[in-house]
């Protein structure tokens, strides 16, 4: 109830929830920074078959452009100075898990290519490999922009865009549901009260109505 609260969006995005998070359907959920993203992300993980599994999230815009395909796909021995040993990368981990991709929007054309192939069959290569692998993972994915135009406009992969987002999910900002306002205001009192051992006064009717203006 603190997370979807009583906007009609907002119930939308849990009904999809509800009906798709034990499957392994890709989802793609959009919304402004601060809108609850990878919270939605993580509820899904929890209400899948796959719960007891890792979650295994990659913030893409954090990694550089150079190294994203390594940290994402693994390297094999000698693949490039410095790679002394074979090591896995984050889709390896998600092995029957669930691959949490933050961000997507900013991964170059090749690596979507990359994750294309996944989508697909399951399949990839580490660098430097040769031997495809296979795993099983569910994979979500977030976006703050509109990837459908960046798709039209030639800057993401159009085929990859319809893989990620089987099930899309938008997330209003507060502003488009500000009559939540006061249920998330007595859940974080609540929380912070337990945190720092004390007890604040509740904020009056007039406050909450002066932060929902």
């Amino acid at each position: 109830e603190v997370i979807f609260g009583q906007s009609p969006q907002m119930a939308v995005a849990r009904s999809k929830l509800e009906r798709v998070a034990d499957t392994d359907v890709p989802v793609l959920i959009q919304g402004e920074c601060g809108t609850g993203k990878e919270i939605i992300a993580k509820l899904f993980h929890a209400r899948s078959i796959r719960s007891k599994a890792p979650f295994i999230k990659v913030i893409c815009p954090a990694i550089p452009g150079t190294l994203i395909e390594s940290e994402l796909f693994g390297y094999e021995k000698g693949a490039f100075t410095g790679a002394y040993a074979s090591k896995r990368g984050r889709v390896e981990l998600a092995h029957h898990g669930t691959l949490f991709l933050d961000e997507i929007g900013s991964l170059d054309l090749s690596v979507q290519a990359k994750l294309l192939q996944l989508l697909q069959d399951g399949s990839f290569v580490r660098v430097g490999g040769q031997e495809p692998k296979k795993i099983n993972a569910r994979i979500l994915s977030t976006a703050n922009e509109n990837l459908r135009k960046r798709a039209e406009e030639g800057s993401f992969r159009l085929d990859f865009f319809f893989r990620i987002n089987a099930v899309t999910i938008d997330l209003p900002p507060l502003r488009q549901r500000i009559a939540d306002l006061p249920v998330l205001i007595d859940y974080f009192l609540e929380v912070h009260s337990k945190a720092l051992h004390c007890e604040p006064r509740p904020l009056s009717r007039e406050m909450k109505r002066l932060m929902q203006k």
